[in-house]
């Protein structure tokens, strides 16, 4: 399917590239706002990077017209690599600014099977100190979640928290 290339916005993005089809890219998805195409580094056979065309660093840059449409195509992809390659499920995963190999927003699909021998959350796992330290951090959240909302109500942008 060919499919009209969106500009890009941000100069010298290897994934604005393969959106704009200046560069390769195993693509696997090809629509009008987002683009999917095969890790050069994958986890496992078969792990696809979804991207949105157009530039978008992270999550909350993201526009709230732009979310569905991308975690649409997400969605596809998780059910296409059980169903085209017969993994047992997925794993789908986002990174925003820290651990993230590309400033342009992706999310990772990556195929798994039982016993691929990836283990949970490729990080250490830790407990809060105490009850009352868990529900400071979720006050610290709910408050920065409250404020982000009443900002996008008054019409001050996206929530961002």
């Amino acid at each position: 399917m060919i499919v009209a290339r969106l500009p890009c916005l941000m100069a010298n993005c290897a994934f604005c590239a393969i959106a704009a089809g200046e560069a390769d890219a195993a693509v696997v998805l090809d629509e009008p706002e987002v683009i999917g195409f095969l890790d050069l580094r994958p986890v496992f056979p078969g792990h696809v990077l979804v991207v949105p065309r157009r530039h978008h660093e992270t999550l909350p840059d993201l526009p709230p017209e732009l979310l569905a449409t991308l975690f649409g195509a997400v969605q596809r992809v998780a059910a296409a690599v059980v169903g085209g390659l017969g993994s047992d499920g997925s794993f789908v995963a986002l990174n925003n600014t820290v651990s993230q190999s590309v400033p342009h927003l992706h999310v990772h699909v990556v195929p798994r099977r039982r016993k691929d021998g990836l283990r949970g959350f490729f990080w250490p796992r830790q407990r809060y100190e105490s009850d009352a330290a868990m529900g400071q951090v979720a006050a610290r959240l709910r408050h920065a979640l409250a404020s982000a909302t009443a900002a996008a109500a008054a019409g001050e942008g996206r929530p961002h928290a």
